[in-house]
């Protein structure tokens, strides 16, 4: 799996939960949750989305490493190298 195709799932899964949210005007170095609307549950529900589109487990411990579109990509990259 490309890069490419990483970033397509990572915004699905993101506009699964919150379908207003305009991929196009999203900074991927910038904190995700200053960007768009995500309460707690609703981030939570965006793992569960990568976890999903993925099938990698995210651990609780992980969530933090998970900020920006950057990095997401970077870690789940990392895991299905």
């Amino acid at each position: 799996m490309n890069d490419s195709d990483i970033r397509a799932g990572v915004l699905g899964a993101i506009q699964g939960i919150a379908p207003e949210v305009d991929a196009s005007t999203l900074d991927p170095a910038r904190r995700l949750r200053d960007q768009v609307d995500l309460d707690s549950m609703d981030w939570l529900n965006v793992i569960v989305g990568l976890h999903e589109r993925f099938g990698i487990e995210i651990p609780e411990a992980d969530y933090a490493l998970l900020a920006t579109l950057d990095a997401i990509a970077a870690y789940l990259r990392d895991r299905l190298g």
